[in-house]
């Protein structure tokens, strides 16, 4: 399988962490949607990351289509989300959460850096999400002593929220006090110190129009 897409995009590394962890080898593209859109184009006309091209040549696109994708070539009880039942609710739940972070993450970048004008109800609409949203999985988690999101043992809940908090905090330095969100901070550490995330790992690199 090959793997499209540059590590500092949380949705990319969130996909290679799981591939990973799965022991499932991947070859990786680190493709840039800016700089290399030609290259990403025949995969994906939409010229969005992650793509993961599978090994009959079909092209999956979202990451998390891929993730669904990749929990079914690996026993249930290996999956970072469950198959069914509330578990894999409660799972997707967080994952949605988190990653909607990322997606206005994402916005509010654009917003500041690549736009010539910039909307300052737009900014604060997102920056009001954001928060928002953190002090709900704060409060959340900080409910919870067990040592991963849902137990003793990581969920795909877990490798989104640390995936996304590095990025929010890589691209947008400042935006977000950590110390405000202990339990987050804590868990994004414990997660970031793992040999699979080091590894799978890269530096926000700013795009530029």
């Amino acid at each position: 399988m090959i793997l499209i897409g540059q590590f500092d995009s949380p949705f990319v590394r969130r996909v290679g962490i799981t591939m990973r962890l799965y022991d499932l080898p991947f070859e990786h593209k680190p493709w840039s949607t800016f700089g290399e859109a030609d290259k990403i184009r025949p995969y994906n006309p939409l010229t969005r990351v992650p793509v993961l091209v599978l090994d009959d040549s079909v092209a999956l696109v979202d990451s998390h289509s891929i993730l669904d994708h990749l929990d079914r070539l690996v026993p249930p009880e290996k999956a970072l989300t469950p198959r069914k039942g509330p578990q894999r609710t409660a799972v997707q739940r967080i994952c949605a959460l988190a990653a909607g972070i990322g997606d206005k993450a994402v916005s509010l970048f654009y917003e500041l850096h690549l736009h010539d004008q910039v909307s300052d109800m737009y900014v604060a609409r997102c920056r009001s999400q954001i928060g928002e949203t953190l002090t709900l999985l704060e409060r959340e988690r900080s409910a919870n002593p067990a040592p991963y999101w849902f137990g003793r043992e990581m969920s795909q809940a877990d490798v989104t929220v640390a995936c996304i908090l590095r990025h929010l905090n890589e691209a947008h330095p400042g935006l977000v006090d950590m110390k405000t969100f202990p339990a987050l901070k804590k868990l994004a550490s414990a997660l970031e110190s793992l040999e699979v995330f080091r590894e799978i790992s890269q530096a926000f690199i700013p795009p530029r129009g």
